[in-house]
């Protein structure tokens, strides 16, 4: 382990900045492990949305961990001072969550992994996302066969070819939530739109997607470059939703390049 002295990790902590960990939907926060140990130069915060079991608990829980960062006894503490700028790095129902921070003013940048602005669509918009009918029907079907449900979500998150690599088998097991954390989530994904909001968020964003998305099609990605202010897009070809997964390294040389760009 490397060891450094309050003065050094203070310089280094400046340089780089904090990034809160927000994961996606029925995922523990362990699917960002890799992708952290190989940003040392960076303070790490992650949510743990596992046992939220309402939406409005969820949502207060990434609030608070933002808050905690920014503020100390109402008033404003040295975190930035010490742990340098914020970022917010979202996955999916983790990047519509980051989105919705960013719209409030409290992040200085963005990392969003196979993230869209609005989740549920209209029949017209499936190429940007999914129709609230199905999200329905994965709520109803929680109560009756919740192992079912979340086995046949992870079959989408991948590509034939990344399921031959065995590139699922690097996911934690299922069950992580309980099952009103994972309807939670899905209400989320039903009710929060950030869509109209996007201008607004004025900070550096990138975007990591992946072309061959099943969950929040590269559409949705598309759509954000296109009304997102300051973004950047990092396409990964033939890639399914979970971009970083198998490319940690790769995802963590862009993040770092791209944010001492700014």
């Amino acid at each position: 382990m490397i060891s450094l002295n309050s003065d050094s990790m203070r310089s280094q902590l400046q340089t780089s900045g904090t990034i809160v960990w927000l994961c996606g939907w029925s995922m523990p926060d362990a699917v960002f492990d890799r992708t952290r140990e190989l940003l040392p130069d960076y303070h790490h915060v992650s949510v743990d949305y596992r046992e939220a079991d309402s939406p409005e608990n969820m949502l207060l829980l990434t609030e608070i961990a933002v808050k905690n960062l920014l503020y100390s006894d109402g008033e404003a503490c040295k975190t930035r001072a010490f742990h340098g700028p914020l970022l917010i790095g979202g996955w999916s129902l983790g990047g519509l969550l980051a989105m919705r921070l960013a719209i409030q003013g409290v992040a200085d940048g963005l990392v969003l992994f196979g993230a869209t602005a609005q989740f549920t669509r209209s029949k017209e918009e499936l190429d940007l996302g999914w129709a609230d009918l199905y999200v329905r029907k994965m709520m109803t079907g929680l109560v009756q066969d919740r192992q079912g449900v979340e086995t046949k979500f992870r079959q989408l998150l991948f590509t034939e070819a990344e399921r031959e690599a065995d590139l699922d088998e690097t996911l934690p097991p299922v069950g992580s939530w309980t099952t009103p954390a994972l309807i939670a989530g899905l209400q989320i994904l039903r009710s929060e739109e950030c869509l109209s909001q996007l201008k607004s968020i004025t900070c550096p964003v990138f975007l990591v997607h992946g072309t061959e998305d099943r969950i929040c099609p590269y559409g949705a990605a598309s759509e954000l470059m296109a009304q997102l202010p300051n973004a950047k897009l990092f396409t990964i070809p033939a890639c399914g939703h979970a971009p970083f997964l198998g490319r940690e390294e790769q995802i963590a040389n862009e993040l770092r390049r791209w944010w001492h760009e700014q």
